[in-house]
Parts: C-alpha cells; structure tokens; sequence
C-alpha cells in the first residue's frame, strides 16, 4: 500500500466515523462497537447499510432497537 492509497483509506475511515457518529444514537454507536469487537464481519455489513441508508436520505437517526433489528436480519 503506497502512501496514496493509506492516506485515501484513512481519509473514508475518517468520512465512515462521521456518518456513524450523525446517524447513530449514543446506544446504538455502542452497541455497534461490541458488534465491531466480537463479530467485525457484521459490523462492517451494518456500517455499510447504514451508511447507504443515510446518503440516500432513507434514514436521518437511527436507535438502538432499530440497530438491533438490522443487526438481526445481517445474522439471518
């Protein structure tokens, strides 16, 4: 990985964290960190979602028991 490519992956790293942080509520940033700890293959699949569901205007904030729900179909 040459210095380009670090700093554009540190730079969607940095965008990710600001979306998550405007969508989620202080629970559901929480649990999403848990996820990311035990099962960060599905905390990547939720990042993911949630991040599409906010550039396309689906969603403004998401709770807690609404990232449990999605975390419940990821499982599926």
């Amino acid at each position: 990985m040459d210095q380009n490519e670090l700093a554009e992956r540190l730079e969607f790293e940095k965008k990710k964290k600001e979306i998550l942080r405007k969508v989620l509520t202080k629970e559901a940033l929480e649990r999403l960190g848990r996820v990311r700890i035990a099962h960060p293959e599905i905390a990547e699949r939720a990042e993911a979602v949630i991040i599409e569901w906010y550039l396309s205007k689906k969603v403004k904030e998401i709770n807690d028991s609404q990232l449990k729900n999605l975390l419940s179909k990821l499982v599926e």
